[in-house]
């Protein structure tokens, strides 16, 4: 399948999140995890844990997980509910 060439002023491709090696855990950044499996990879964070919040928010049933690569840490994400994400102001 041939590459279409990128025009001036689209993005390029190496925008989009590298998708991970299914056999082997990566050394850094931060990894999408669904249900166990790793699915994609950022440099930032924010942006992993922006992916993460938007996968659980679309499928509440699955659990999501930002792998930090450095920390060889797991942390779940949770959305939260409607009513705890607007607080309401004391009077």
């Amino acid at each position: 399948m041939a590459r279409k060439p990128v025009a001036a002023g689209e993005p390029a491709e190496n925008n989009r999140p590298r998708n991970p090696r299914a056999n082997a855990l990566p050394t850094e950044g931060y990894v999408v995890e669904v249900d166990g499996k790793l699915k994609a990879e950022y440099s930032a964070p924010e942006a992993a844990f922006a992916a993460g919040r938007e996968i659980k928010r679309n499928y509440p049933s699955v659990q999501v997980k930002i792998y930090d690569a450095k920390e060889r840490t797991r942390t779940t994400v949770d959305v939260p509910k409607p009513e705890e994400a607007v607080q309401k102001p004391s009077s």
